[in-house]
């Protein structure tokens, strides 16, 4: 029998309830001091671990420090500088770009609507809302391949694409709590429910979940 739209939010209240409780420090671990340092960062982020961009954005926000730094520079020695986040030569055109239309088209200032943002070279739907939610103060849910995987899991989200899932994790969530969700989802996702042996006997929502894959302990699985 199908999920009622009223109980699933419901459902949804309650798992973020209990994630918040698990994860009270739970926050964006990318680190940065300006809307435009956070931008660079999450593109870098694609296919990275947050800790790899960090260490690669001490140095660099040193030396680039507003959009025309990042315009200007040569596309050659910021591939060499990022090269160890992965797909390095990308990156550099996308930021390069990004950075270009920012100076020509925004005085140098990062937008803060997600029509603006995703308007930037490299910038898309996901980028855009860390960006929003985290510089910005504006609730907007990112997607990644966390969230993606528990709104399957939990039973959030049917689609599967991140446009499909988004819209249905916002119609889940109320607005206030976008911004909260994301993070939360993305450090579960992370610590505890994992794309391969995910460590279901401790999960905190475990009686909220309903996904038939879950992982049992040595004591259920001898009983059972």
């Amino acid at each position: 029998m199908a999920e009622a739209d009223r109980e699933k939010k419901a459902r949804a209240r309650g798992i973020l309830s209990r994630l918040d409780a698990a994860y009270p420090d739970a926050g964006i671990e990318l680190r940065w001091s300006t809307p435009l340092e956070l931008l660079v960062a999450t593109i870098l982020s694609a296919q990275c671990t947050d800790e790899r961009v960090n260490q690669v954005t001490a140095s660099l926000f040193k030396r680039y420090r507003a959009a025309r730094d990042w315009a200007r520079v040569e596309p050659g020695a910021l591939e060499r500088e990022i090269f160890s986040t992965g797909f390095y030569k990308a990156k550099a055109r996308a930021i390069t770009g990004m950075a270009q239309v920012l100076v020509e088209r925004h005085g140098g200032e990062v937008p803060c609507t997600v029509e603006a943002l995703t308007a930037l070279p490299g910038v898309g739907r996901k980028t855009a809302n860390v960006v929003l939610g985290n510089a910005f103060g504006i609730p907007a849910l990112a997607v990644d391949t966390h969230v993606s995987r528990l709104s399957q899991r939990l039973g959030l989200a049917r689609g599967t694409d991140a446009e499909t899932i988004h819209e249905e994790l916002c119609r889940v969530f109320p607005r206030a709590e976008w911004t909260r969700a994301t993070h939360l989802l993305i450090i579960h996702g992370r610590r505890a429910c994992l794309a391969r042996n995910p460590a279901c006997p401790a999960c905190p929502i475990r009686t909220l979940c309903p996904w038939p894959g879950k992982t049992v302990g040595p004591a259920q699985g001898r009983k059972g």
